[in-house]
């Protein structure tokens, strides 16, 4: 009898063996009711009687398609994200949401909508990073009771009217043109010093003007195809002019 029955055994046994891998949980119900969280491993689960639903553990990726908000300043934008997340608590994802990767995605949708349209358009590109974290910090917490943790969410991409870009593009124009003015001008304050120092320097030592006239002709003849025409300083017009008095008076 016992070997007419151990055929059954055997095939009942292999039936109800469930295997469950590392990063994977099982999810037991017996005659309905939740029972229990199975670990890793090889477990037996009675069939007809008991039934089981794995939960992977691992961080998944959801790709959140491109929303369009309005920002706080009126200005329609459209931007999408990507959100991190993983399962921390088997149970609750299978007996209090039917599909969490939808009920994640909608969320942080009406989230990202709902915190564009709390800042304006300046702070949307400049503070990126804390934007999503007030998405994080939403999303987060709203899935807590689903035994969800939200590790990360991040902006991808922020799409702006084609009017708002060009009008942007004309004031970082303007910003650059007043930068390279400002540029300007503190360079020209700086030469006009350095030319007021090197005119007193002149001024007060006679033969430092001599000296800078004859470095720029030695600069200027050093090219052949330039003519050039020196202007006698008038100390040696008068010396010559005193020399021609002397001889007319011998």
């Amino acid at each position: 009898m016992l070997y007419t029955l151990l055929p059954v055994i055997i095939f009942l046994i292999l039936v109800s063996l469930k295997q469950i891998n590392e990063y994977e949980r099982g999810v037991v119900y017996t005659m309905g009711k939740f029972t229990g969280i199975l670990t890793p491993g090889w477990k037996l689960v009675i069939p007809i009687f008991q039934a089981m639903r794995k939960v992977d553990m691992r961080t998944k990726v959801i790709d959140v398609p491109k929303q369009e908000a309005i920002t706080a300043d009126n200005v329609s934008a459209k931007m999408n994200a990507v959100i991190y997340f993983k399962v921390t608590d088997a149970a609750k994802t299978i007996n209090e949401v039917e599909n969490v990767y939808g009920a994640v995605s909608q969320l942080a949708q009406t989230t990202m909508r709902k915190i564009t349209g709390e800042v304006t358009l300046d702070e949307l590109l400049t503070n990126r990073e804390k934007v999503a974290s007030e998405i994080l910090k939403i999303v987060d917490k709203t899935t807590d009771p689903w035994g969800i943790d939200v590790e990360a969410v991040e902006l991808k991409d922020i799409e702006l009217p084609e009017s708002m870009v060009r009008t942007m593009a004309k004031q970082a124009e303007a910003e650059r043109e007043k930068r390279a003015t400002i540029i300007n001008s503190e360079g020209e304050v700086v030469a006009a010093k350095n030319l007021a120092e090197a005119a007193n320097i002149m001024a007060e030592h006679e033969g430092a003007l001599h000296l800078r006239t004859l470095n720029s002709i030695n600069d200027i003849s050093s090219d052949q195809s330039n003519t050039v025409i020196f202007a006698v300083p008038i100390e040696v017009l008068r010396a010559v002019e005193g020399i021609g008095k002397m001889m007319n008076k011998k």
